[in-house]
């Protein structure tokens, strides 16, 4: 191959990378609310736990998947939250697969409003950070103990997409482009 062609290929695949590095970085991720237990009380899940255990940043996604038969999602506030009270939600949520886009830092409550099964567990406190590339720490006490800053719009319907690390996956992407550069020079 000639050594202007392999340069042209150099350079088409140089700019590929960093638009593929740069659409990574924006990419948002997608939270099933209990993992594969789901949004119930027939499972014991620790919901509180669980999001503490997750890095949310506005742009994600949080699936509620549920029987709507038996349950429902409400988001309330923190006051609200605190003592099960679902007399007076910010949003109702009642499909059975119900996808939330997270539209603004600060922290966030759900429950479900069946009488007896927020007080059962089935309430979820959702700390969410602002869009960046840079790690933040789990909610701390004091942090899940705040009001609301903003509330959270109801996103479209649910993706079927998978939960996809989008660091990780950009990082393999990055290293393969950087190898198929190298073989192209050589």
């Amino acid at each position: 191959m000639a050594l202007a062609a392999k340069r042209e290929l150099v350079c088409f695949f140089s700019m590929m990378m960093m638009i593929m590095a740069f659409s990574g970085a924006c990419m948002a991720a997608t939270y099933n609310v209990g993992d594969s237990a789901g949004w119930t009380i027939q499972v014991p899940v620790d919901y509180t736990k669980w999001s503490s255990t997750n890095n949310f940043h506005v742009g994600d996604k949080i699936v509620f998947t549920y029987n709507k038969q038996f349950h429902n999602v409400l988001q309330v506030s923190h006051q609200n939250f605190q003592s099960c009270n679902a007399t007076s939600p910010v949003a109702s949520y009642t499909s059975g697969s119900d996808s939330i886009t997270l539209k603004s830092p600060g922290n966030f409550y759900y429950l479900c409003g069946v009488p007896g099964h927020c007080q059962a567990g089935q309430k979820v406190p959702i700390k969410v950070n602002r869009a960046s590339a840079s790690p933040s720490l789990a909610p701390s006490e004091s942090a899940l103990s705040g009001s609301p800053s903003a509330f959270i719009a109801p996103g479209p319907s649910p993706s079927s997409a998978p939960i996809i690390q989008s660091s990780k996956f950009w990082l393999v992407v990055t290293a393969l482009a950087f190898y198929l550069i190298g073989y192209l020079i050589n």
